[in-house]
């Protein structure tokens, strides 16, 4: 049993193979948090301290006894309302405006296999591989009820967690915070990483110290935003890559979203994660029901690698669904960067017979194709094929590029219209704008009101239309810019404070019924690149293009970030053209190609421009993409150099499982004068193993190779590339 009552001590201890995670039921049915961390057995109410304390409240249950208050007692799912003046997990307030309430617990049970949540992605298992448990709180005299979900996953010491909300009063309430999980530590000096940015370079890796007061990271823009992801860690100040205590916290959710971190005036730390408040009042009337998005937890005392690798089994394995979840996926081309909206139908067949002699599979039209749309400032909401700009329908540029042995795939921007558009004249009223104000445009389109069901209808069946009259496998979907001006028209809504989570839901909507309509069909997810890079959008589609940003140095920081929670697989990553389109910047094809491989893999320029030498390097680079793919998208991944410590050059590894096969990748980023030799320590590998290094003849142990470590050759010029790959004798 993973999950245990211990009905003498009050406690429930969730147990994963090397984890536990320790509720008890405390005095006045107060629900605290006792622990969570390496196994273990018994109860843990011990850790617990009482003293009075000044200045820190005492619920009235307590009578005299000034030694219980919830200010300084480590809870489960901290509301306001109680006494305790620390970050808050739950805000409401009722029909009089009255803020807090005070939950107490009310009852427990535990349910074979794991919890779904309607409308909302979600951590999926099968039965035998999880367990639920509900815990209830209440507090009648507010009205409201809450029941605490907590999903179990033994093997992949993962457990998740949400919350439903419900009114059982008979007047309305205003839910204006609800996070989806908070955790509590008596004790401890940690770090919070997370991962900041912009559009163009995004999750970059930042560790601070948690300080004695609030640490904020999240977004209001509408989407999960460049600026920050919803994934953070917390580890203790020593923990590295290999060793150490580390906490990670995943939020399956790409709208608004909040993570706080405060250390108290007791040396306690609390991280509460969950929606953002800001622009949260959710009404709820009598019997009605609020549901929060899902947190993914996972603690390891093995360092950072090791919670990495538990995210990324999680992702693959029970959040990713579909067709492509786990099989290889074609590697494609993209034309954006080749043509950008100058293109016809027959530059694009062009595209694809030079692409096709060099063993791509896969052409994907980008923007332009659809409506008057020849630069970004008109024809968004039009989703009908511009068949003058394709030279006849586009059912025949598919066939002729299916004819050439490739599949097809399209871009969408399905959540945005333009001014200039014939869906704008039609219905302006169906876009976020201020009445009697004149709208913030970004990238010069606004944003269609995806909380409205009949705006989602209508844009679905639209692009619905042109996908079943062509044999279109794959669809890039983007979202290219954030949310402002947040007003919706429709009769009876609630309240404003309701729409941009029931835009979320809507957008949800959305790709659910694609999938279901085209379950054979790839989707990569897209938001000006990273912009919507979340766990939430990978329960729907399992690729997401990484960055905008596709120059591959500027590309090694922005992988090495998002490999902290999110597996090879998930991330889309091209070889692009150069002079790069964003930096300038010229690396060569192998460094390009090595540095793709971190990804799903494909190209993005016009392969009828490079030399043969380079179109050799092509078919190569593709050769061996699908030689290791199940090493790169189904291994460990190991982070083997970070971009803080300014190094020489970056450098990854990817292992079999089995630890038999591994690939080695450097990048140089500095040349010197007479410069001292470099080494690399791989990780991952069996010790006693006898390793051949591919193309050489040479072997060593696997011991040698991950303590003597590996000598990187010489390289003349900065942005070389080096690949090696070392496989087990006797395999």
């Amino acid at each position: 049993m993973s999950i245990v009552y211990d009905e003498k001590h009050k406690t429930l201890s969730l147990h994963t193979k090397n984890t536990t995670y320790q509720i008890g039921i405390g005095s006045y049915n107060f629900l605290l948090h006792y622990y969570y961390g390496a196994r273990v057995e018994g109860s843990l109410s011990y850790l617990l301290s009482f003293a009075d304390r000044g200045f820190s409240a005492n619920p009235y249950d307590a009578g005299s006894d000034r030694t219980f208050s919830m200010d300084v007692l480590p809870q489960e799912y901290p509301c306001y309302g109680t006494g305790d003046y620390r970050t808050a997990g739950f805000h409401m307030k009722d029909k009089n405006g009255i803020y807090g309430c005070d939950l107490r617990y009310r009852s427990h049970k535990i349910i074979e296999g794991k919890y779904a949540i309607p409308g909302l992605p979600a951590v999926y298992a099968e039965k035998n591989e999880s367990q639920t448990l509900e815990l209830m709180l209440a507090d009648e005299r507010a009205g409201v009820e809450v029941i605490l979900q907590y999903g179990v996953l033994e093997e992949l010491d993962v457990i998740t967690r949400a919350a439903s909300i419900k009114n059982i009063g008979s007047s309305e309430i205003f839910i204006t915070k609800a996070c989806s999980g908070s955790l509590d530590f008596l004790y401890g000096d940690y770090d919070i990483l997370h991962f900041h940015g912009r559009h163009g370079m995004e999750r970059n890796l930042e560790r601070i110290p948690v300080i004695r007061g609030k640490q904020v990271f999240g977004s209001n823009r509408g989407t999960s935003s460049h600026q920050h992801n919803p994934f953070v860690i917390l580890a203790e100040r020593e923990t590295t890559e290999d060793k150490g205590d580390c906490y990670g916290m995943s939020l399956l959710y790409s709208g608004n979203f909040c993570c706080e971190t405060e250390g108290d005036q007791y040396g306690q730390t609390r991280t509460v994660m969950g929606l953002a408040s800001e622009f949260l009042e959710y009404k709820l009337k009598p019997e009605d029901v609020f549901y929060t998005p899902e947190l993914a937890m996972s603690y390891t005392n093995c360092g950072l690698t090791q919670l990495s690798q538990n995210y990324h089994r999680l992702i693959r394995e029970h959040i990713c669904r579909g067709q492509y979840r786990s099989s290889p996926r074609p590697v494609l081309i993209n034309n954006w960067e080749a043509t950008y909206f100058d293109f016809t139908g027959k530059k694009i067949v062009e595209i694809a017979k030079q692409a096709a002699e060099l063993g791509v599979e896969m052409l994907v039209l980008d923007d332009g194709w659809f409506g008057s749309r020849n630069t970004d400032n008109s024809g968004l909401g039009d989703w009908f094929v511009n068949e003058e700009k394709m030279g006849g329908s586009l059912s025949e540029v598919v066939k002729t590029v299916n004819d050439l042995g490739m599949k097809f795939g399209l871009w969408i921007e399905p959540e945005m219209v333009n001014e200039d558009s014939e869906l704008y004249r039609n219905h302006p009223d169906w876009a976020f704008v201020i009445p009697g104000r004149k709208p913030v445009r970004g990238r010069n389109q606004l944003v269609l009101d995806f909380s409205r069901k009949e705006v989602v209808n209508y844009i679905f069946e639209a692009i619905a239309k042109v996908l079943d009259a062509s044999n279109i496998e794959y669809i890039k979907m983007d979202m290219n810019r954030s949310i402002t001006d947040v007003y919706t028209a429709t009769e009876g809504r609630q309240n404003q404070g309701t729409i941009l989570y029931h835009y979320v839901l809507g957008v949800y909507e959305f790709l659910e019924r694609m999938i279901k309509r085209y379950p054979s069909m790839l989707i990569e997810g897209c938001s000006g690149g990273g912009g919507r890079f979340d766990a939430g959008m990978l329960y729907y589609t399992p690729q997401i293009w990484c960055s905008d940003n596709t120059d591959a140095i500027e590309r090694l920081t922005i992988q090495h970030g998002t490999s902290f929670g999110y597996p090879i697989s998930a991330v889309g990553s091209h070889v692009s053209a150069v002079p790069n389109e964003q930096t300038g910047r010229r690396t060569n094809i192998l460094t390009r190609g090595v540095v793709a491989m971190a990804g799903t893999f494909g190209y993005e320029l016009d392969l009828n421009l490079i030399s043969e030498e380079e179109k050799e390097f092509v078919k190569q680079q593709i050769k061996d993409y699908k030689r290791f793919w199940s090493l790169i998208n189904q291994g460990l991944y190991y982070r083997l150099t970070s971009p803080l410590n300014y190094p020489e050059f970056m450098a990854w590894e990817f292992v079999a499982l089995d630890g038999r096969e591994a690939l080695l990748n450097v990048v140089t980023l500095a040349t010197h004068c007479n410069g001292a030799p470099n080494y690399i320590r791989m990780k991952g590998l069996l010790p006693e193993g006898i390793y051949e290094l591919e193309g050489t003849g040479r072997s060593y142990s696997g011991s040698a190779l991950m303590n003597g470590g590996v000598l990187v050759p010489f390289m003349t010029d900065e942005y070389q590339a080096w690949q090696a790959h070392f496989v087990l004798k006797g395999k």
